[in-house]
């Protein structure tokens, strides 16, 4: 039986828009409310929404398996097998890691239709040793990364469940994929090989945020680098008049602190890991620093990334010149290299997930910009976004992580929809998301 939002909300097109016009959001057109109406009144997909709701105790019970296998970033390895043997034991024979360590297996469509990727990340923050043990308390799951992006994972293989117990043949090819290198300093390795040894895919979709409900679709970029001064140091009374590397690094940290950023598109910085020295007593010979610059521009973003390379440098210069010495140096690093990219609200992929969100008694909403695995595809001009998986998550990144999985089975609902209506079911529908022309 299919939820009251989907059968209350589905496609009264008057109501539809004026709900778009009430909340400022895009509208959404006639094609797309028409394709998706087809799409979500189809016997097929009413039944493959009944069977996730009724899968839910199960794709609850695979998210707590999940998550007790280490996965800290750059050793996703382990947990990637795992996901390959559980793809590979629900039909697909092709289910396999690539080199970056991306689990990838594609489900064909009839032929003539767009590629979309539908991912979930496969990487933790946590280091090797943490405590993976899930504590349950007042009906919620407390483990680090039991939601992000573990039920993410999850979800995955609950929609897949559904499209086999329906057998619902689509028009365009669906890759589920399990992607490495999304947190911190993986720097979107997996999303970046992905695309690179790829070029014809037509879509993304990442799952992957703390409720159902929210869409982002909007890249920030971001360079991060890593800067070490370094100089003779010595004894703060016998050897002063040397230059000290804290003392660069401190000139630099002022100069960067004075830049000024654009307001449109938003722009930032910050310095945010410094150390360096021996001794309250020793003029440092070393000190290192991380910057965090960020944009939803890239020209603003490299902009702003000149200003502070400029002021690193000539911080440089000044300590030295202070001494009238040349023996401090500096080593600048790239460390993180997150493209920028921006798509208008109204892109007919935002439209079917928003129409989705809709169909499952929700209200969706269009998020800040942020940095996921989509940022990706969007610097290439891949229709992409990151839809919020099901349940409500918080505490990410920490180890009090939280999951509350009350009816948790509307992210898989409507991720399902929204991937259906994009590539088109045979006889029922054609596809949303269009095929690009990719040069060859």
């Amino acid at each position: 039986m299919l939820s009251k939002g989907l059968i209350t909300t589905l496609f009264a097109a008057s109501l539809v828009l004026a709900g778009n016009a009430l909340s400022g959001q895009p509208e959404i057109s006639q094609a797309v409310r028409e394709q998706f109406a087809a799409v979500a009144t189809h016997l097929q997909v009413k039944q493959a929404l009944d069977f996730i709701r009724d899968d839910d105790a199960k794709t609850l019970a695979e998210q707590k398996t999940i998550v007790g296998i280490a996965s800290p970033p750059f050793k996703e390895q382990t947990r990637a097998q795992d996901y390959v043997k559980r793809l590979a034991a629900l039909g697909f024979k092709d289910a396999s890691m690539d080199k970056e360590g991306n689990v990838i297996a594609v489900r064909p469509g009839s032929g003539g239709g767009p590629k979309l990727v539908v991912s979930a990340h496969l990487d933790t923050v946590f280091p090797a040793g943490t405590d993976l043990t899930i504590k349950e308390k007042d009906g919620k799951l407390y483990a680090p990364g039991i939601g992000d992006d573990t039920r993410g994972l999850a979800e995955l293989l609950s929609m897949v469940r559904a499209l086999n117990a329906t057998n619902i043949k689509t028009i365009g090819d669906i890759w589920f994929v399990g992607t490495v290198g999304e947190e911190g300093l993986g720097d979107l390795r997996g999303a970046r090989a992905l695309f690179r040894d790829h070029k014809d895919l037509d879509g993304f979709i990442s799952i992957d945020g703390p409720r159902p409900e929210r869409i982002t679709y909007i890249a920030v970029g971001s360079h991060r680098y890593r800067v070490t001064f370094k100089g003779p140091g010595g004894h703060s009374f016998s050897a002063f008049g040397r230059p000290s590397a804290i003392h660069a690094m401190g000139r630099a940290i002022a100069k960067i602190a004075d830049l000024k950023t654009p307001k449109d598109p938003k722009t930032t910085f910050t310095v945010g890991t410094m150390r360096g020295g021996t001794s309250v007593n020793a003029i440092a010979g070393d000190a290192v620093m991380e910057l965090d610059m960020r944009s939803v521009g890239m020209q603003a973003l490299l902009n702003l990334e000149a200003a502070a390379l400029k002021g690193i440098k000539d911080a440089l210069i000044e300590e030295n010149a202070r001494w009238g010495s040349d023996t401090i140096t500096v080593d600048i690093k790239l460390v993180g290299d997150r493209p920028a990219g921006f798509q208008p609200p109204d892109a007919l992929i935002i439209q079917a997930a928003m129409s989705a969100v809709r169909a499952v008694g929700l209200e969706p909403v269009l998020e800040e910009p942020a940095s996921t695995d989509s940022n990706v595809a969007i610097s290439l001009g891949i229709p992409a976004m990151t839809i919020g998986r099901g349940g409500v998550n918080g505490d990410n990144h920490s180890i009090n992580e939280w999951f509350d999985p009350k009816d948790a089975y509307l992210g898989p609902q409507k991720n399902l929809l929204t991937v259906l209506a994009l590539v088109g079911i045979e006889g029922v529908s054609k596809p949303i998301l269009a095929k690009r022309t990719v040069e060859k």
